[in-house]
């Protein structure tokens, strides 16, 4: 990065940033090793983005609507797609509000791993107009309505830790450990890649025959 910010080649998809959030292991094995596998959570998501990823624009009196809508902030060094991104016009004809959409299957989240991404499309928007955005939306598949963000100081800077961690784990050319969290690990579209139990296991093993290894050399020393 130089002083105007990064260039075409060190930009990071926005999506990463998701990943990181779900687990650090999982965006090395996506974005630095690039493998991927899809299960019925992925194939879900995928159909209801085939509905909203075909790239055009509606438009009516003082309000347009862009789809898949091509973002990037040479600034952050991010690189993506917004599903929907609403304008509106002032009264004068100058641009008003701007308001970027995710669709996402399921529900709410407690967590910010959407706000955090919807964030970041808000900051490339926001680079790309010169204007601010306050608040986006996220329209749920379960839930069957529209739910707001306020981009607040708080997910401000959780969304700039997470490029920055990003970066460093997509620039590092080295892939986290496992470590098996039921939770996260049994939904993950790569538990067959990643194999975090196997992986864990394996290394106590490994652990187990080389503190063996050590008493026995230790051993030797003492007799």
């Amino acid at each position: 990065m130089d002083d105007t910010g990064y260039s075409e080649d060190e930009l990071i998809p926005v999506s990463a940033l998701q990943h990181t959030m779900y687990c650090h292991r999982q965006v090395a094995l996506i974005h630095v090793e690039q493998l991927w596998a899809d299960n019925r959570y992925t194939a879900e998501g995928q159909v209801l983005h085939q509905r909203v990823d075909l790239e055009h624009h509606e438009s009516r009196k003082g309000h347009r609507t862009e789809y898949a809508m091509a973002i990037r902030s040479l600034r952050l060094g991010l690189i993506g797609k917004a599903d929907v991104v609403e304008f509106e016009e002032t009264r004068d004809g100058s641009l008003g509000l701007v308001r970027p959409v995710e669709f996402k299957r399921g529900k709410t989240k407690p967590s910010d791993i959407d706000r955090v991404q919807l964030c970041a499309q808000a900051f490339c928007l926001e680079e790309m107009l010169g204007i601010k955005i306050g608040a986006g939306q996220f329209y749920y598949l379960q839930e069957h309505r529209r739910s707001t963000v306020d981009f607040d100081e708080e997910l401000w800077r959780h969304t700039i830790e997470t490029i920055e961690t990003t970066r460093q784990i997509v620039t590092s050319d080295s892939t986290p450990p496992a470590v098996y969290e039921s939770a996260k690990c049994d939904r993950c579209s790569l538990y067959q890649i990643c194999m975090p139990r196997a992986v864990n296991r394996g290394g106590k093993r490994v652990d187990r025959y080389v503190n063996a290894q050590v008493r026995a050399l230790l051993k030797e020393v003492d007799e």
